[in-house]
């Protein structure tokens, strides 16, 4: 299971992620992200209480980065996951 917790700050919309981030999950998060993007909205996903991540979930994190949104890990393993993802895309 998958949970999302949307607030808004200022310009910015915060996502707040609990559960595991894998299989179809990554699907509905890519199409509720995909959904939402505003133009002049900045975006941020909190891996708030991430228990599980698979190759897809970091894979649609890579994607979210490098289209502009802060990830911020909030644990061990996530933390570890997004600074895997920060090195991936500094060396492209």
């Amino acid at each position: 299971m998958l949970r999302v917790t949307v607030k808004t700050e200022d310009l910015l919309e915060i996502w707040e992620l609990e559960g595991k981030l894998a299989g179809d999950w990554v699907i509905e998060l890519e199409r509720c992200w995909k959904e939402r993007q505003v133009p002049g909205t900045g975006m941020r996903v909190n891996l708030k209480a991430i228990s599980y991540i698979d190759a897809g979930g970091k894979q649609l994190l890579t994607d979210m980065h490098e289209a502009g949104v802060e990830i911020k890990g909030c644990g061990c393993m996530t933390r570890a996951v997004v600074e895997d993802i920060m090195r991936e895309t500094r060396t492209r």
